[in-house]
């Protein structure tokens, strides 16, 4: 008897066309990730190191990535850092998999630009319902939050410059890079100054009320966040934190 595919939350098949790679080398775990995505529909290209990882992901295009931490070779925070750097692959979606249960390593993962983690050993069914929520949106086409007037015009914050037309920021002059949900969070911010944003009302807007979406990782996006756009992200200007509450941008 075949297989059953995996539904939807209304118990539709998924038939969508979707692209993973599968960074692991450990290779029961490759094929069990491999066979649970291809029975939801995915197309998934495998990879047993970090270095043909990296490779597979610069030369091919994907709809997500899921990467162990523990690799030979290139270990994964380094092939993490290497996409993260690549204008190409900078949003990317990228779910790690990990078997440390530091929280400090996960912490690190997220900082350096991962979507999302789980931790070994883990359900398949979740590991595919993840999947699901990091590719929601197809890439590339990650709306944009509406400024006050809705014109899409640039938006200033004190040295800040945001530009939603050209998904473009400079500090200063400078141009500084920033993943899709930076810039998704940073113009929603900038768009209303001084107006607190709870974390809730941040997942609602900047992740679109996407399942597994935490505090943690509201706090670990403006963390990164602070550290590209301000001059001194320990004691930050720009985007404030509200105690209890959420976030802002500075009234300046």
């Amino acid at each position: 008897m075949a297989a059953r595919p995996y539904t939807d939350r209304v118990g539709d098949p998924i038939d969508s066309p979707r692209t993973a790679l599968v960074v692991e080398d450990e290779a029961n775990i490759r094929e069990l990730v491999s066979l649970h995505l291809g029975l939801d529909g995915w197309t998934v290209t495998e990879a047993a190191d970090g270095q043909e990882g990296l490779r597979l992901a610069r030369d091919k295009t994907f709809d997500l990535v899921i990467l162990d931490l523990m690799l030979p070779g290139l270990d994964g925070m380094t092939v993490l850092r290497a996409l993260r750097r690549d204008q190409a692959t900078r949003d990317l979606p990228v779910l790690l998999l990990t078997a440390r249960r530091d929280e400090s390593d996960k912490v690190l993962g997220l900082e350096t630009g991962a979507d999302d983690y789980l931790t070994k050993p883990f359900g398949v069914r979740e590991l595919v319902a993840r999947a699901r929520a990091l590719t929601r949106r197809p890439r590339g086409t990650m709306p944009v939050p509406p400024t006050p007037n809705g014109d899409g015009r640039p938006v200033k914050l004190g040295p800040l410059v945001v530009d939603p037309a050209r998904r473009n920021v400079s500090v200063d002059g400078r141009a500084v890079e920033l993943s899709g949900r930076e810039f998704d969070l940073l113009h929603l911010l900038a768009s209303h100054p001084g107006i607190v944003f709870s974390r809730e009302a941040l997942v609602t807007r900047v992740w679109r009320g996407d399942t597994f979406v935490t505090a943690r990782n509201i706090d670990t996006l403006v963390k990164r966040l602070r550290q590209k756009v301000e001059a001194n992200p320990s004691e930050p200007t720009l985007i404030l934190t509200v105690w209890g509450t959420g976030y802002k941008a500075a009234d300046v």
